[in-house]
């Protein structure tokens, strides 16, 4: 549907008025932020400076914190509803990102490569830069040999915008609310990962030990201590990117964490895979059973030997390989596996029955962060397409 008339694809019943074009300074006020010296930073004691590294995923995250003597603030402090903008920086793409203050912040401003926005109807201006208008805006504007916007051009960009304060409350509640359930998933996604990473660091022994800091009730025994080459066989596969297909039936795996395609399968078995070189070298791991297709330079782990988990295998393989890959080598980049890094690596090894316990904890973990991974990016999805048909 092609919109003609101004007025947006869809939007809240007993709202009919054309929508009406005007420049950004027209809907909001504008703030700068302070100009500091490394020598004016001080401890958490300060004043706290809110910067780009402050603001991930349209919310403001306090993991890079700077702060300042308070005697040399001599701009705005942020205030509850207050949106910060992104308006200089190094990378582009950063150009515009922005958060909405959801909290008092006292004793807080942004710093001199950001700008401050205020409005009566905040959550709208906020859902208004998640538009393409505004990206839109922000690739008219930017600098010829530097990435920002400047505050005149930001006050003159144009949005199609209603005027009328009620649908600007019911449009900025509403997507509002989807960003709140987008944090939440997210939350949850980030919770379950750090989770995730602590067991695999207690559930495993450390170097020399052999027994791990945490394990299932009833299993007292000393873990053993074994060889890759004596616990499966190794290869690498047989194919090239060539061979690859759009619309090939089975999973094809190469030197990325992309899963490709092929229209046929080398393989019918359980296997642990790792990338041999390129980008992925000891990053890249897969777990696969079943048909598959692989990559030459992929190496492949399989037929395990009896009372091995290769599901076990795989959890223990793909958190201790990178350390043993970057111990082996000078290089600050890896360029290649060789077949030694993986025969000779050693390999903690409990009993099968508590192998199978420790990869159903794992296994239950990775389908809860799979499964907030998942709404988080259909929030995200639904967000993007309300946000088409919602604004002009």
């Amino acid at each position: 549907m092609e919109n003609t008339n101004n007025r947006p694809l869809l939007r809240f019943k007993g709202f009919t008025d054309t929508w009406e074009q005007c420049e950004f300074g027209d809907l909001v006020d504008f703030y700068t932020g302070l100009t500091y010296s490394p020598l004016d930073i001080t401890d958490e004691h300060g004043t706290l400076v809110l910067r780009s590294s402050n603001v991930q995923e349209g919310q403001i995250t306090f993991n890079d914190n700077v702060y300042v003597q308070p005697s040399v603030v001599n701009s705005d402090n942020v205030r509850l509803g207050d949106i910060i903008v992104v308006v200089r920086n190094g990378s582009k793409n950063l150009i515009g990102k922005n958060a909405l203050v959801k909290q008092q912040m006292p004793n807080t401003v942004i710093g001199a490569f950001m700008t401050g926005v205020r409005a009566s109807q905040s959550k709208y201006i906020k859902s208004l830069l998640d538009t393409r208008q505004f990206q839109s805006e922000i690739d008219k504007n930017l600098g010829a040999t530097i990435n920002q916007i400047t505050t005149g051009n930001f006050k003159k960009m144009m949005f199609n915008t209603t005027i009328n304060s009620d649908e600007q409350q019911r449009i900025g509640s509403f997507f509002d609310s989807i960003d709140q359930l987008i944090t939440l998933h997210q939350r949850k996604y980030d919770k379950l990962v750090n989770t995730k990473k602590a067991l695999l660091d207690k559930m495993f022994p450390k170097n020399g030990e052999l027994v791990p800091k945490i394990r299932f009730k009833g299993f007292t025994d000393a873990w053993e201590q074994r060889k890759v080459m004596s616990v499966c066989s190794i290869s690498t596969g047989k194919s090239n990117t060539q061979d690859r297909s759009d619309e090939g039936n089975y999973p094809f795996y190469v030197r990325s964490p992309i899963i490709e395609r092929s229209n046929r399968y080398l393989y019918d078995e359980e296997a642990v895979l790792t990338v041999g070189d390129g980008v992925g070298t000891g990053k890249v791991h897969h777990y696969v059973s079943g048909k598959y297709d692989l990559h030459q330079r992929v190496y492949r782990m399989f037929d395990f030997a009896e009372g091995v988990s290769a599901k076990y295998f795989y959890y223990y393989f793909s958190n201790h390989f990178y350390q043993r890959v970057m111990s082996m080598t000078a290089k600050s980049s890896v360029d290649s596996v060789r077949l030694e890094m993986i025969t000779d690596m050693k390999i903690e090894m409990p009993s099968f029955n508590e192998q199978v316990l420790i990869t159903n904890v794992l296994d239950n973990l990775n389908t809860l962060i799979t499964l907030h991974q998942c709404k988080y990016e259909m929030l995200q999805n639904i967000k993007k397409a309300l946000l088409q048909k919602m604004f002009v």
